[in-house]
């Protein structure tokens, strides 16, 4: 791509073109986007940067003709505006490809992966690294709050990368992480997710199996050692540099943890000794293991432990994942972007340990292209009732879903009824009346937690101002 270029992005609101919609913006192009999802935080976002978004797919949105077109794994040949790129001259490529060639380059890259904590445990990552004065480049899938953007382009030699398994684009379907150039990888988790795509477990596994080939020998691995699906996989390495992590079968694990409204601490123990203590902002279990997998890549990375343990301590988290977002009232409401059955339970049991003295109502919206699909409504059920109020939003749209295949909201309240038959389990048609359900029952030190990787009708800022 040549300096100056315009540049048009189909699907820009998405947390990931919209990341990369900075970069190439701070990288001197012209950078403008449609998308027919425009909402915060991404579009405050991109107005910030002063990049164009239209509303709405349309021909016309090729006009003036861009120089190239970066085309959204949201988009189908289906779109009007794709059909007419197709019928152009324009030349096009996906997100992933354009990140590949063009940030990532020949640097080492870190890519962060598994179906859980990806964007969380990636912006830990690029944290540490720019700490220890690395200067990485790094793109994440969510907007981090130690930094301005959830991306830069870095002067550094690393990269560091959220590698999602999600397909790149229609015309281009391998997983995202294909195109970025592997070196050091974290695996958090293998589950089956993604429902539209994937027929089954079996498919996931194959995805990930790509990806563990494409790690070079001198690379490094370093995974979830309690996860068997990983553990399934991993003949396909060829790396020599592999370390487990999580429980007493793996080489590292966490010991005394304790939570705090505040903050989490717990020790770091190494082939069964202790090595260091870390103190952090983040809750949860699963995110302290996270952060116990990225210390391993600090290590290996040559970062001093002096600058992991005080980069830990500044750590600030990611937007949607448990942000407090206000205390109306003094109830603290809490927004999360959980969309899969075990994110859902991890992050009530990781808000309930946090939060000992109130209830904590469990807000879901099924939005994801899995969630609103009824594949997972057991699991669902299970999770939700790990809260003290479950309340069930009706599913976002659907109308591209077979019918014998949508979520069914009442049906997974009964199921809730089932497994916690002494609390509430209520459903909401919209973000007004879930808002309603929940002001009838709050109380000053009670938790309203709200988990949905969309925009959920708005309902984060209606809450704050009822």
């Amino acid at each position: 791509m040549k300096k100056n270029e315009l540049i048009h992005m189909m699907g820009i609101c998405g947390t990931a073109m919209g990341a990369l919609a900075g970069l190439l913006k701070e990288m001197g192009y012209r950078v403008r986007g449609s998308d027919q999802n425009v909402y915060p935080p991404m579009s405050l976002k991109l107005k910030e940067l002063g990049i164009d978004i239209i509303q709405g797919y349309k021909p016309e949105n090729l006009t003036p003709r861009p120089d190239r077109v970066i085309v959204g794994n949201v988009m189908s040949k289906t779109h009007s505006e794709v059909q007419e790129l197709l019928k152009s001259d324009i030349p096009y490529m996906s997100l992933p490809e354009a990140m590949g060639e063009y940030l990532i380059g020949n640097r080492h890259s870190v890519v962060i992966s598994g179906t859980h904590g990806k964007t969380t445990t990636t912006a830990m990552a690029a944290w540490i690294l720019s700490s220890a004065g690395l200067d990485p480049g790094f793109m994440i899938g969510g907007l981090p709050l130690n930094f301005a953007n959830s991306f830069n382009i870095g002067r550094g030699n690393y990269f560091v990368i959220e590698g999602d398994e999600y397909d790149t684009a229609f015309f281009d379907k391998v997983p995202k992480f294909i195109h970025y150039k592997p070196r050091s990888v974290i695996l958090t988790s293998i589950e089956f997710d993604h429902a539209d795509i994937y027929k089954d477990l079996n498919a996931v596994k194959d995805a990930f199996i790509m990806l563990l080939k494409l790690i070079p020998n001198d690379g490094l691995f370093v995974y979830n050692g309690e996860d068997e699906n990983i553990k399934s996989i991993l003949n396909h390495l060829k790396c020599k540099n592999v370390h487990s992590y999580g429980g007493k079968h793996s080489d590292w694990r966490i010991d005394g943890v304790k939570f705090s409204p505040e903050f989490s601490e717990f020790d770091i123990v190494h082939n069964e000794k202790k090595v260091n203590h870390i103190k952090s902002e983040l809750f949860g279990e699963y995110n302290l293991l996270n952060a116990l997998s990225v210390y391993i890549v600090a290590k290996n990375l040559n970062i001093s432990e002096d600058k992991i343990i005080n980069a830990f301590k500044a750590f600030k988290g990611v937007k949607r994942r448990q942000e407090i977002i206000g205390k109306p009232h003094g109830v603290t409401v809490i927004d999360d972007f959980a969309h899969h059955p075990t994110a859902v339970e991890l992050t009530i049991d990781g808000v309930k340990k946090r939060f000992t003295k109130g209830n904590v109502f469990a807000v879901f919206e099924p939005r994801s292209a899995t969630a609103r699909r009824k594949i997972f409504q057991t699991d669902f059920a299970k999770a939700l009732s790990h809260g003290d109020v479950i309340i069930l939003s009706e599913p976002y749209d659907q109308a591209k879903i077979a019918p014998e295949d949508r979520f069914d909201a009442k049906a997974v309240i009964e199921k809730c009824k089932a497994y916690a038959p002494q609390k509430e389990c209520l459903i909401g048609k919209d973000a007004d009346e879930i808002i309603k359900l929940i002001t009838k029952r709050w109380k000053p030190g009670d938790v309203v937690l709200f988990m949905s990787n969309g925009g959920f009708g708005g309902i984060y800022e209606k809450i704050l101002k009822t």
